[in-house]
Order: structure tokens, then sequence, then C-alpha cells
């Protein structure tokens, strides 16, 4: 097994990882051909490509091996040469998904690593603490799959469709549960709190190996979701619910207020 780089940037893991679990690795999918923001992974945040602090916040959560999965070699240069490892992956693969699983197979044919954390590359304010969370969710073995939530607070956040939305049953007092729909519409219907999908996932092995291997459903389709299709399969999807939202970059614009929200910031 090839040794992960020791971090660039004076990047200093502060905390343990989650304790009494399988061995657990981080893989970022990223590719160049974003269609509302094209080429983001290499957008520049204050001298820094995008991709780099999304991987530079994966090592600090301290919870695994960390590899970005690439689709062009233009990512895979910046990484390397801030000290992080790639792996290079079929540039047509439809999702994130496929890319993470397509990664896996070929930087881990042995299995050594049963918990897998997929981590969007364009999260760049993503709050390590918030990584290490959702690890600690397949402490429980039932969980097939964990994922995080954020209450929401804003009226028109919940009536933006672009905004993602958890249907999760949460005991009262507890900021866990499991996760019954997702859609972007408000649900559910009536009174309590409402919350935001943060688009991480930590599988289990054999849960991204079922997930991948299944067609897309109809629901997945309607919705454009396809966390959906783990539903449909009967696949536990567990969910914690965290203190703060990360910024998803997916435009100009939420590339301008990423760099207002990380402008001054040195937490690595």
């Amino acid at each position: 097994m090839r040794k992960q780089q020791q971090p660039a940037n004076n990047i200093t893991p502060k905390n343990s990882g989650p304790k009494n679990i399988d061995k657990t690795i981080v893989l970022i999918p990223a590719r160049m051909a974003a269609t509302r923001l094209p080429g983001k992974p290499l957008a520049d945040l204050h001298g820094r490509p995008m991709i780099v602090h999304v991987w530079q916040r994966a090592v600090q959560a301290n919870i695994g091996r960390v590899v970005v999965a690439v689709a062009e070699q233009e990512i895979a240069n910046v990484i390397r040469q801030n000290g992080g490892e790639v792996v290079q992956t079929d540039p047509n693969l439809p999702s994130g998904s496929d890319r993470i699983y397509a990664a896996l197979q070929q930087i881990d044919p042995q299995k050594d690593y049963q918990i897998v954390l997929n981590l969007q590359g364009d999260l760049p304010t993503i709050d390590p603490k918030a990584l290490k969370q959702a690890v600690q969710l397949m402490e429980e073995p039932h969980i097939d799959i964990a994922t995080l939530g954020v209450k929401i607070v804003k009226e028109d956040d919940l009536h933006n469709t672009n905004i993602v939305k958890i249907a999760a049953d949460i005991p009262a007092g507890y900021k866990r549960g499991r996760a019954v729909y997702f859609s972007r519409l408000p649900v559910p219907y009536g009174e309590g709190d409402y919350y935001h999908h943060i688009g991480i996932y930590c599988y289990r092995r054999l849960a991204l190996q079922r997930f991948v291997a299944a067609a897309p459903t109809p629901l997945e389709k309607r919705e454009k979701l396809e966390q959906l299709r783990a539903l449909s399969l009967g696949l536990h999807i567990g969910v914690q619910i965290v203190d703060t939202l990360p910024l998803s970059v997916d435009t100009p614009a939420d590339l301008q207020q990423a760099r207002r929200l990380l402008k001054g910031e040195n937490i690595f």
C-alpha cells in the first residue's frame, strides 16, 4: 500500500480519528468539466486552487488516508505539487460516486479500506470536524451510509429548489437520525425543523458497491438526487446534524463568496 505523503503547507492534524470502526479512506472526486463553472477545481482562492483547500481540510480531519480521484492531469499536478496523493480515473464516468468507486478499485484491490468517505471537491469551507462526525456515525453497525445535515434558518432557503432537504427521523433532543427521503421541496409537512442536506457521504464499502452497480431509479431521475437510489435499495442512511453549512461552489458568484469567506483565514 502506498504511504500517505506528509501534508504540505504545515498542516498538522490535531485530533485522532474515530475509534472502533474499520479503516477509513477519504476520496475526493474532481473534474474540470463543470457546466456552470468550468475548471472550478483549479479556481484560485487566495493563492491556492480550490481542490487544494478541500484536500487540506480532509487531511486536517485526520480520519484516514486522503486521495484525490482526478479526471484530468492538470488537477493531478497541483495536488502532487502540494504533497497530496492522486489517482487518475476515466473522465467519462457519469458521477462522483462512480469516480470514487473506480479509484477505490485501483488503489485498494486488496480491500483494506471498508469505510469510504466521498468528499466533494467543491466544498472549500467544509469544517474538518464535520468530516469526523460523518465517519463517527459509522460506529453504528446498522448504518450503511452516513451523511450530514444542518438546520434551515432562512425562509428563502426552504423554498429554493437548488437546496436539497432531508426528511429524517430524529428523536427530540438528539442530533442523529435516519434519512427517510430527500427532496428539493420542503419536507416533511407540518410543524418542526427543516434540514439542509450537506452532500457528503460515508459508505461501507459493500454499500458503495451496491449503489454504483444499481441503475438510477424513477424517483432519482425525477428529483435529480442520486441518494434516492440508495433509499430504494433499502440502504440505511444515517444523518448527523451539524452546526455549520459549508459553501458549495457551483457558480462564479459562489466563487466570489468563497473568496470573501476565506479571506484572512489561516487554519492550516
